[in-house]
């Protein structure tokens, strides 16, 4: 940090109630420092050297005057010209416009000129820090951006983000401590009312603040490199101590799928369970969800996990549950020629999570192929690939001429009854990975088309219950699907888009670790959090989900001859071998029943809770990752071969 006496430091003065303080940044532009709230205050600052990003911090010795207690809020802010929408990025929580005006759930939108709180729609959001995958506000005007950059809590409290646009001026800001405006979201389309943290200044008390700004580029991905180096910069403070090896974690998510979730009868893997054994709903069975997804929260993929687990480990028990949950899904197809999308115990093979009657869900089924090839691989079967060759036929034969491969499919017709989103991205890499010279050429053409989305850093559609929302399952989909195609190709385009999307999946991904309360569960087990998912901007909570493209990321690695990739896969492997339940009565569950939540903000729960609940899907993909890093080279398991 600079001296007092270097030019880039000094006394802002002391500014009168609800006036600001302008401080020149040493490479260009300002900053807005105010103080909400009774005077007098006191402000001096510094800098620091600039760092490669064009990053610098900035330190604010801010001291109350006042002869009374006050309570009081300090904002900083930077703003850039904007005659058309501004383009925001806050990772994990706020992407451009945030939820598309067709997108049916209803979470925190911008719009400008907007003022309708009860819709979650406005022109002005704030937010709290732990809601932010890296605290931080980029925005992006006409001719670039800039970047404010803070930690989770400051000597005031819980920090705040903040994005405004009014009169041709977007404006990014920090308040510390927080305030959430105009509305407080908490999962659901029901708004809570605004919330702010306080702080009440002492007579003669000081506090010195820490954050960051930098300039951005007009290019959007110019967030990469910035949030790169403020990871690194993380590091040190956030340390990661899984509680199980990866061979027992491997075992343990495998007997949480044999022992909890897989059910013979008629051959499926149930997608909750209860952590507690005792609890029962209104009608007196156990609140155990009697149903199974063909892919995504249940079915296929986690089965070949299971079914990959068992062979290696020679457990035949293991072997013949996965066998039996692949054949009953494969030998239930729908009238359209692709899987149906859900089973139902009381009423059979139904649709997907959609409220379009009949309509099934492009990601899922693709995943659901997808994983079916990868378990060909492992075990030939006539019948399996038989319905492989029936999903991907129809949707080939769907494909619009542009590439888009449709997101909603009717389970009887075939109609495509919706184009949106970029929900076919999964098929992309089920389609490469075929082995097929026609699939692969249907690949590519999908891919130029969902290109656009990985380019315009805003990819949508993927999960079926949150409409067009973007997600963290959304940059999978795509890491999964442009790997797939330069691995089949070897084209550099592929390469270069799976960078680009790995770079955006990586901001849904915790770069710190949240604080909890020392009587909350994370708190008392210590939870850290770097290397979990926001799940998206509409389902704030950390999950496992983006363990499912481990392999890739260790494959970009290595293609780029850049290690980053297969650290960050690392790290949230890392991650969720904590809090693994590995005796019976460990975390309040029994051995192998994993969460599918863990609360880091208030948002359906409190701060600190996790859900219990144990996810099929959980315990997939934690086994699925657990094998791939125990594969000599993950990579070379998906070599495209004829199914």
């Amino acid at each position: 940090m600079t001296s007092a006496s270097d030019p880039a430091a000094g006394a802002a003065g002391s500014p009168a109630p609800g006036a600001a303080i302008l401080i020149a940044v040493p490479d260009g532009g300002e900053v807005r420092v105010e103080v909400l709230g009774a005077g007098p205050f006191a402000v001096a600052y510094g800098w620091g050297e600039r760092r490669a990003s064009g990053r610098r911090e900035l330190r604010l010795d801010v001291r109350y005057g006042g002869a009374e207690p006050a309570a009081a809020t300090v904002r900083v802010s930077r703003s850039v010209p904007s005659e058309d929408e501004p383009w925001w990025l806050i990772p994990g929580l706020f992407y451009g416009e945030n939820r598309p005006a067709a997108c049916h759930r209803v979470f925190p939108r911008f719009e400008p000129g907007a003022d309708r709180p009860d819709e979650m729609v406005s022109a002005s959001w704030g937010f709290r820090a732990d809601r932010a995958a890296t605290p931080a506000v980029l925005v992006w005007g006409e001719d670039g951006g800039a970047a404010l950059i803070a930690d989770e809590v400051s000597p005031l409290g819980l920090t705040g983000l903040e994005l405004s646009y009014d009169d041709g001026r977007a404006t990014a800001a920090l308040l510390f401590p927080y305030r959430e405006h105009p509305v407080t979201y908490y999962g659901s389309a029901d708004p809570l009312p605004a919330q702010a943290a306080t702080h009440v200044w002492q007579p003669g008390e000081a506090r010195t603040l820490t954050l960051a700004t930098a300039p951005l580029p007009a290019d959007r991905h110019a967030y990469a490199p910035l949030l790169r180096e403020d990871r690194d910069l993380r590091l040190p403070d956030a340390p990661i101590e899984p509680w199980e090896d990866v061979t027992t974690a491997a075992g343990i998510a495998a007997e949480g799928l044999y022992r909890w979730h897989y059910d013979p009868d008629p051959g499926v893997l149930l997608e909750t369970v209860g952590f507690d054994r005792e609890v029962s709903g209104g009608d007196g069975q156990r609140v155990d969800r009697q149903a199974m997804h063909v892919g995504w929260v249940s079915g296929i993929p986690w089965a070949t996990a299971l079914l990959e687990h068992g062979l290696r480990t020679g457990r035949p028990e293991h072997v013949a549950a996965a066998e039996r949950v692949i054949g009953f899904i494969c030998a239930n197809l729908s009238p359209s020629g692709t899987f149906w999308g859900t089973w139902y115990r009381k009423t059979g093979w139904a649709q997907s999570w959609s409220p379009v009657k009949d309509a099934l869900h492009a990601r899922t089924l693709g995943e659901a192929t997808l994983f079916l090839l990868r378990a060909l691989r492992l075990r030939p079967n006539a019948e399996w690939a038989a319905a492989a060759r029936s999903n991907l036929d129809v949707m080939v034969a769907r494909q619009r001429p542009d590439g888009n491969l449709g997101t909603l499919h009717h389970a009887v017709t075939g109609e495509v009854l919706s184009w949106s989103g970029a929900s076919g991205l999964t098929w992309v890499a089920a389609l490469a990975e075929s082995g097929d010279p026609g699939d692969l050429r249907a690949a590519e053409r999908a891919g130029e088309y969902y290109a656009r989305f990985v380019e315009d850093e805003f990819i949508y559609g993927a999960p079926e219950d949150v409409d067009l929302a973007p997600t963290s399952e959304d940059g999978y989909a795509a890491v999964m699907a442009y790997m797939a195609l330069h691995r089949r190709t070897g084209a550099a385009r592929w390469l270069d888009l799976a960078r680009r999307a790995a770079d955006w999946m990586l901001t849904f991904r915790y770069t710190y670790n949240v604080r909890f309360g020392p009587r909350t569960p994370l708190g008392v087990y210590g939870f850290a959090t770097r290397g979990a998912d926001q799940a998206s901007p509409s389902n704030q909570h950390l999950h496992a989900y983006g363990l499912v493209c481990t392999a890739e990321l260790a494959e970009l690695s290595e293609a780029l001859g850049d290690p980053y990739y297969a650290e960050r896969a690392q790290e949230t492997l890392d991650c969720f071998r904590q809090l693994l339940p590995a005796a019976d009565g460990d975390l309040n569950a029994y051995r192998g029943m994993i969460t599918e939540r863990y609360y880091q903000t208030d948002c359906f729960q409190p701060k600190g809770m996790y859900l219990t609940l144990s996810h099929a899907w959980s315990a997939g993909v934690l086994l699925l990752a657990c094998e791939q890093v125990l594969a000599a080279k993950p990579g070379d398991a998906y070599r495209a071969t004829p199914a």
